[in-house]
């Protein structure tokens, strides 16, 4: 595919994406139930399929399945693997839900508020427990040697998200309002980009290949989609549309958290501004007022804070589209080629 026609692949406005997300999806949370413990004992297996059974997107499993597809391999081999990422990033929703005070998670309470943090944080631990479980699955079907390198790639993941989380968590504690830019995508690049996108994408294409692809050169598209994808989600928690966002709105703010936005505002507002700024965030979640939340969105929207956001990730997306065409170059044309390049676009439209 030439790059005049990958481009124009990639900005369509077909429905592709929306599709094969849906068909990986369901795929996905079909083999996730089809192999889940016993219901005993109480408030622990049965809960399991409360995150992955609410509307979702299920973006990590599908870029692992079109990866693999797109690079010649066969979904089924794929499958337990997809099964695994998704039950990772459930198991990190729910501890995010603890982590962050919230109170609603696509369209429901949040496990932490219907059954409290002890059952939530323990049935997490469990969906990674069974994340393992599909993962040693993988030396049956895929053989010992590549299934230990899908192994090895997942360490890696946790070890990045946990340090990404541990940064946002640290700003937070220490109630960092002196932050870059740079800051940002740093903790970007460790808490979303890979797990979210590099990780996923790096083991489909292991699968497909049997190790021999060079899984490094999607290093970059993944990096440069997930960081706008984080960016779009900021964005939706302070302006989406709640029913389509599912999610708490403003629950960033409420929580304190060091967004790309905020960190623009405290850098470029006045200094009596960044003052009232510090103090809110100085404060505890139960502290924080309706009022400071409605004041701070307003600010946050007339400093211009906002379109700085809108702009990244907008500019983010192209760099990912332009990485994703020489990563995919010589890969032949397919449904799921063009589905992993009009990604980029679908990343930064989403309302949720």
């Amino acid at each position: 595919m030439s790059r005049r026609r990958a481009a124009s692949a990639a900005s369509g406005a077909s429905g592709l994406v929306p599709r094969l997300l849906a068909s990986y999806r369901d795929i996905t949370l079909e083999a996730l139930l089809s192999n889940l413990p016993a219901r005993r004992p109480a408030y622990l297996y049965e809960l399991i399929p409360e995150y992955p059974r609410r509307p979702g997107k299920g973006l990590r499993a599908a870029l692992c399945l079109a990866t693999c597809r797109a690079l010649g391999g066969r979904l089924e081999r794929a499958l337990d693997s997809a099964v695994a990422i998704e039950l990772f990033h459930n198991a990190f929703l729910v501890h995010d839900d603890v982590q962050d005070g919230s109170e609603r998670r696509r369209g429901g309470p949040t496990l932490s508020a219907e059954h409290g943090v002890g059952i939530a944080v323990n049935v997490g631990n469990a969906m990674t427990l069974l994340a393992l479980g599909r993962l040693r699955a993988n030396r049956e079907r895929l053989g010992p040697s590549l299934a230990w390198r899908i192994l090895a790639e997942s360490e890696e993941m946790m070890r990045h998200s946990l340090e990404g989380q541990a940064l946002e968590l640290a700003w937070i504690r220490d109630n960092a309002c002196d932050l870059t830019e740079d800051d940002y995508f740093r903790m970007c690049l460790k808490k979303t980009s890979w797990y979210t996108c590099i990780y996923p994408c790096r083991v489909g294409a292991l699968i497909a290949t049997d190790g021999r692809f060079e899984v490094g050169r999607l290093d970059r598209f993944g990096w440069y989609l997930g960081a706008a994808f984080q960016i779009q989600d900021d964005l939706l928690n302070l302006a989406g549309d709640y029913a389509s966002y599912g999610k708490e709105i403003a629950g960033d703010l409420w929580e304190g958290k060091r967004t790309l936005m905020l960190i623009h505002l405290l850098r470029t507002a006045s200094e009596p501004v960044r003052e009232r700024v510090r103090r809110f965030l100085g404060k505890s979640r139960g502290e924080r007022t309706e009022q400071e939340i409605r004041w701070l969105l307003g600010l946050l929207a007339e400093s211009g804070s906002l379109d700085f956001a809108r702009r990244a990730a907008r500019e983010l997306a192209e760099v990912a589209l332009a990485e994703g065409m020489v990563a995919l170059g010589d890969v032949p044309d397919s449904e799921d080629k063009s589905f992993l390049l009009q990604m980029v676009r679908y990343v930064i439209e989403r309302d949720r």
